[in-house]
């Protein structure tokens, strides 16, 4: 018999580096989980992946027990990165703050489609670009699907 769900947290935690400080402590905390034991196998897990933001969803049972998914790294942290930017634009409709590619638009789009609400390549690709566009980075090189 499949056990009773109690709840659902969702965290953003960098890899390898959970600790039981917040806002991982008290949203655990407060749902009677062990922090120590999630942060132990969370680490075990991540460590090849040390240092990035990495989304997870945490199944808390109603016998305190967990167990948890680990999301690849949000397109906006995948985009900061392929174009060596700190951070987007405050004003991204008036002050551009870098450039992409629709190559590397691609390479986001095929590692990030697992976790995304599509079926194509083309229409996951439109979403990366929507995501750099809401930052501030505009894309170079011709669209190979309409934007």
């Amino acid at each position: 018999m499949a056990k009773e769900l109690s709840a659902i947290v969702k965290l953003q935690i960098k890899g390898g580096a959970a600790n039981p400080s917040p806002p991982i402590g008290p949203a655990l905390g407060a749902k009677g989980v062990n922090i120590m034991e999630f942060c132990k196998q969370f680490n075990a897990r991540t460590q090849e992946q040390a240092g990035k933001v990495l989304p997870v969803l945490i199944n808390v049972y109603v016998d305190k027990t967990f167990d948890f998914i680990i999301k690849r790294t949000p397109v906006a942290v995948q985009i900061l990165e392929a174009t060596k930017v700190k951070q987007g634009s405050g004003e991204s409709n008036r002050k551009k703050v870098g450039s992409i590619s629709w190559d590397q638009i691609r390479t986001i789009a095929q590692d990030k489609i697992v976790d995304m609400n599509c079926f194509t390549i083309e229409s996951a690709m439109s979403m990366v670009a929507g995501t750099a566009r809401s930052m501030g980075i505009t894309t170079t090189g011709e669209a190979p699907v309409k934007p």
